[in-house]
């Protein structure tokens, strides 16, 4: 069963993980992070404050190499969470779901969505093969999404890249996708007002404490019924459709993107992220890179030496 644990380390112990998870690193790069691992089944995920979360069946053991648990302060095993907070039953239940894509990519916007799957519609769903989106081709995304749209409520907020660069001095990655969560399922709820959902998953990406902190300076603040776990489409098929209308959603920014700079922009922040954005460089140096980037990504930097060369 999946666990949670997350660790505190030192700069010389992160030097050595980084070290040791070298052949097991990942092709990607998220905001404020270190390095991203996979062992097994296992992620891992090393944060450059010093905090590293391992997400998996094996996440104690491995986690246990490296120092102590911080489970006490704020992140706990979903395998404990799922037993002791999740209603008994909780996949047939009348659920209003909320996922987001694109925070880790370094072109394209940040997409959230926040969809309600009552109980009479989960099993339709499901039988139309709506599932965890990592699982599921691109064309099938796109294809599943126009479906799911006309069969649920969903709302869905889009931040383009130049809207992102805008906030993001003032909203860090995890307080950002907190307030697009939060709004997300307010702007549904009143959609779907007089009815309620008997719970409210949200695909969890931070702590709830840490959550709770943040949707405090909020406006419209939703806190009842609230529910969070890690890979939340294993739980419920509406993260799973909110998973999947948040994909397309970017998937179809990211085509525009193409078409707009007759450039293929790709999703990610790896080396190729570095060579398509030095060309947006050549192209119209700053302000237009800004457009479709966000800006405070490493990649940003590695853009400006190739396209100084």
């Amino acid at each position: 069963m999946s666990q949670t644990q997350v660790i505190k380390v030192t700069k010389d112990t992160m030097k050595k993980m980084h070290v040791y998870y070298e052949k097991n690193r990942l092709n990607k790069t998220e905001p404020y992070t270190d390095f991203v691992a996979r062992v097994g089944s296992t992620t891992i995920t090393a944060y450059t404050s010093g905090k590293v979360v391992f997400q998996g069946p094996d996440a104690e053991k491995i986690a246990a190499k490296w120092g102590n648990s911080l489970q006490s302060k704020g992140a706990r095993s979903s395998s404990s969470k799922t037993a002791t907070t999740l209603p008994a039953n909780f996949s047939q239940l009348s659920v209003l779901g909320s996922d987001e894509v694109g925070n880790g990519s370094y072109f394209g916007p940040v997409t959230v969505c926040a969809a309600y799957v009552d109980k009479m519609m989960v099993a339709k769903l499901k039988a139309l093969g709506v599932r965890d989106s990592k699982e599921l081709t691109d064309p099938q995304i796109i294809q599943l999404s126009t479906v799911i749209k006309e069969l649920i409520p969903y709302r869905l907020l889009i931040v383009e890249p130049e809207k992102y660069n805008q906030i993001q001095p003032k909203y860090n990655a995890v307080h950002m996708k907190v307030a697009l969560h939060n709004q997300a399922i307010h702007l549904l709820l009143n959609d779907i007002a007089p009815t309620k959902p008997e719970a409210i998953l949200i695909d969890q990406f931070t702590p709830e404490a840490n959550y709770k902190k943040y949707v405090r300076s909020e406006q419209n603040q939703v806190s009842e019924k609230l529910f969070f776990i890690t890979k939340g489409e294993q739980y419920h098929v509406a993260v799973a459709a909110a998973s999947i209308i948040s994909r397309a959603a970017f998937l179809e920014e990211l085509d525009k993107e193409s078409k707009e700079l007759g450039i293929k922009v790709p999703s990610g922040a790896g080396a190729t992220s570095d060579k398509v954005a030095a060309k947006v460089l050549a192209k119209g140096g700053m302000e237009l890179l800004s457009k479709y980037v966000k800006l405070h990504f490493a990649n940003t930097e590695k853009a400006k030496k190739i396209a100084a060369k």
